[in-house]
């Protein structure tokens, strides 16, 4: 009978190591990668729907649409942002990127609701995408990602903003697209040293030598960084909100190589990072998105004076007499016109309705109302003797929101567990966040808050992880995880349906109108 031969044991050996750093540095998915992205797919069209469905109604400009549809429209005729009677320009506080992807549907569908719309309708659609396959990827689980890619499309604020031709929708796709970059770069840097040390392993092998400790890897080109900056760079030209993640996703990819290093087992990994990966780290983290922010102003570099704000300041102004005009009044005028928009920032603090503190935020004190409409007759749609409402509050889903707080304080748990994806949410959620807690005067609202949401969906499912327990748990301690963990996404779902009508503006009782005002701050004439 033949005779099987074992590899010797020290390959058997070398070969163990090399997978227990491939699972360590670049674990495997859970389940069917079709599947993985089926399901996702599935969410973002049930999202699309949801988003697209009736979008041209109302048809008429409703809360900041005002500004945004018609600056987009100048976009699209003259390269700059005009002034309300379209013959000179018009001052923003803006950058205009934001504004030139509202354009983007204008140019389709023209100068209607549906083309204000559109734009906003599709990146807040391919949010939920970016959502799902983000959280599958950091929790290695298809369900976990199509769980937090549900929560997020059923929140109230996304699905509104995703129907608003306003710069916020804009502002967080971005942030979420370059956050998911930066999670690809993790994955992709982990995995290279992977492949490097399996790769040394066999070579070790072969020339029955070992492996020199001595060595340590180039990562090579980081793509994934670069994309996740220009991201950055592109929220930066939306709203300079973008500009708080800068340096946080610049520390946070240099300490995740770093744990990378030391994970493959390099010696002095802090140093080899240092001396390496950071400085070509840093130079990405200030050039890619400077670039992308400088590019996203063609329209006003191209243009003079009659037309683009504060073009042609620097002309014939003394300063800078070493660098040519045509380099030197641009850039020049460029900057005056930010400190401009900086000191109007700074200084904004006229009174609103509708305005509300940061502090109030994540318990959802104060939605806006973008449209209210009262029709009293059966010919407009109202059946109901007391009358009828009509109404789009731009509110978000409370059971996600007043579950913020606890499921950040659970992220920052995870950071003292060494649980990498607690620094990963908590991060960016803060540096978003705090900045805004410590400006008491400007005025403010409550859709700021929206490029938080990405973070505190994905947070809510690496929480639902924990809840579920681990694939080894007792068949108990699973049914009760799943018990809990289940009947929180069916009551997100049951509550976001509820609030669609006064999401949507759909013609309801009065009285229907005043049981979903749950609080009086939701509903009074005077704000905060």
């Amino acid at each position: 009978m033949p005779v099987t031969l074992s590899p010797p044991a020290p390959l058997v050996a070398s070969r163990t190591q090399a997978r227990v750093i491939r699972d360590r540095l670049a674990p495997a998915f859970a389940g069917n990668p079709v599947v993985g992205w089926v399901g996702p797919l599935l969410i973002t069209a049930f999202a699309g729907y949801l988003r697209f469905h009736n979008l041209s109604y109302p048809s008429s400009k409703i809360f900041d649409e005002v500004y945004y549809a018609h600056d987009a429209h100048s976009l699209l005729t003259h390269g700059v942002e005009l002034n309300n009677t379209d013959n000179g320009p018009g001052y923003v506080v803006h950058p205009p990127l934001g504004k030139w992807m509202i354009a983007f549907g204008e140019w389709i569908f023209g100068d209607n609701s549906l083309g204000w719309r559109f734009s906003a309708a599709v990146v807040g659609t391919l949010a939920v995408l970016i959502v799902a396959r983000t959280a599958r990827r950091m929790t290695r689980s298809t369900l976990l990602g199509c769980v937090a890619g549900l929560l997020f499309s059923l929140d109230g604020l996304e699905f509104v903003q995703s129907r608003t031709s306003m710069l916020d929708i804009f502002l967080m796709f971005w942030i979420v697209a370059a956050f998911a970059c930066l999670i690809l770069d993790r994955d992709q840097v982990r995995a290279r040293l992977a492949a490097w040390s399996a790769a040394r392993i066999r070579a070790a092998d072969t020339t029955g030598g070992g492996a020199s400790s001595a060595e340590q890897p180039h990562i090579g080109v980081r793509w994934w960084f670069i994309a996740t900056m220009f991201c950055l760079g592109a929220a930066c030209a939306t709203k300079w909100d973008g500009v708080y993640l800068l340096p946080a996703f610049g520390v946070l990819a240099s300490v995740w190589t770093m744990g990378a290093r030391r994970a493959a087992g390099l010696p002095r990994p802090a140093l080899t990072t240092a001396v390496r990966d950071v400085p070509g780290l840093f130079a990405t983290t200030i050039l890619v998105p400077l670039a992308t922010y400088l590019i996203s102003w063609t329209g006003w570099f191209v243009n003079t004076g009659k037309y683009a704000w504060d073009r042609d300041w620097a002309n014939n102004r003394p300063g800078w007499a070493w660098v040519p005009a045509w380099i030197r009044n641009p850039i020049r005028g460029l900057w005056h016109y930010h400190a401009e928009a900086l000191n109007f920032h700074l200084h904004l603090d006229s009174y609103h309705s509708y305005r509300s503190n940061a502090w109030t935020w994540l318990f959802e004190t104060r939605p806006v109302l973008y449209y209210a409409e009262y029709p009293k007759a059966p010919n407009q749609g109202c059946h109901a003797a007391a009358g009828c409402a009509q109404m789009i509050y731009d509110m978000g889903t409370p059971a996600i929101w007043w579950a913020s707080i606890p499921v950040m304080l659970f992220m920052a748990y995870l950071v003292l567990r060494r649980d990498w994806r607690g620094s990963a949410l908590l991060v960016p959620f803060v540096c978003l966040y705090v900045p805004w807690l410590f400006t008491f005067h400007r005025t403010m609202f409550y859709f700021y808050a929206l490029p938080l949401l990405p973070f505190i969906c994905i947070a809510l499912a690496v929480a639902i992880g924990y809840v579920l327990g681990p694939a080894d748990a007792t068949p108990a301690r699973r049914l009760v995880g799943a018990t809990v963990a289940g009947s929180y996404v069916l009551i997100v779902v049951l509550l976001f349906f509820y609030f669609l009508p006064i999401l949507t503006g759909k013609t309801i009782p009065f009285v229907e109108w005043q049981h979903k005002m749950w609080f009086n701050s939701w509903s009074e004439s005077n704000g905060s």
